[in-house]
């Protein structure tokens, strides 16, 4: 399967889990699901650019386009986790509300379920692949594990009919999580522009 291909599938899978995940987490006021739904935005909008780079480094022989598109991806990344941490101390200082927690377990699992598929389509038959390529099987990994995450604190609230500031506490972990992951690519991203190096990486 091509990249592009590949690229896709797990683009559509994004932009079906911004719509519900932003539904859910606004009916049962959740910032954990706002967070995922916020982090599915920054996936799709480079999920798209990455096509563009894809068909420019194919079509026009523009290599480095992919290595750009990397590094947009780390960007928006660092500032959708920022954005998430401020949201979850706020939310800690000033009271977290009472969250729809059978919602947010059934919002986490299904996000799990939907970005794990979309890490095996884009990892699967690939024991190389360029940098945009391993930013994105970097998200979509972290956005699955992420949901788990989610899925627990709803497991939890919901068994004890409270502790619902583990809603922000979970979003602010998993903005932590992200924010180092994205801080380790964009080290090697730009190592990568700066020396001009190949694309291909060793994925393992």
């Amino acid at each position: 399967m091509s990249q592009s291909r590949r690229l896709a599938i797990v683009l559509a899978l994004n932009l079906a889990l911004v719509v519900g995940l932003a539904a859910a987490g606004a009916l049962v006021g959740s910032i954990s699901l706002i967070a995922a739904a916020g982090d599915s935005i920054a996936d799709a909008l480079a999920l798209g650019l990455g096509l563009v780079a894809i068909r420019m480094r194919d079509r026009h022989g523009r290599a480095g386009a992919t290595n750009v598109v990397a590094l947009l991806n780390v960007l928006v990344l660092l500032v959708v986790a920022t954005a998430v941490l401020v949201e979850a101390v706020v939310r800690l200082r000033s009271g977290a509300p009472e969250v729809g927690a059978v919602g947010v377990l059934i919002a986490g699992l299904t996000t799990a379920v939907v970005l794990g598929c979309g890490a095996v389509v884009i990892a699967a038959g690939t024991d190389h692949g360029d940098l945009h390529m391993r930013s994105v099987l970097l998200d979509t990994v972290f956005d699955s594990v992420a949901g788990l995450g989610v899925a627990a604190a709803g497991l939890v609230m919901a068994l004890a009919h409270g502790l619902y500031w583990l809603d922000p506490v979970v979003a602010g972990m998993i903005a932590l999580f992200v924010g180092v992951g994205a801080g380790r690519l964009l080290r090697d991203v730009l190592s990568a522009i700066r020396r001009g190096s190949p694309l291909e990486v060793d994925l393992d």
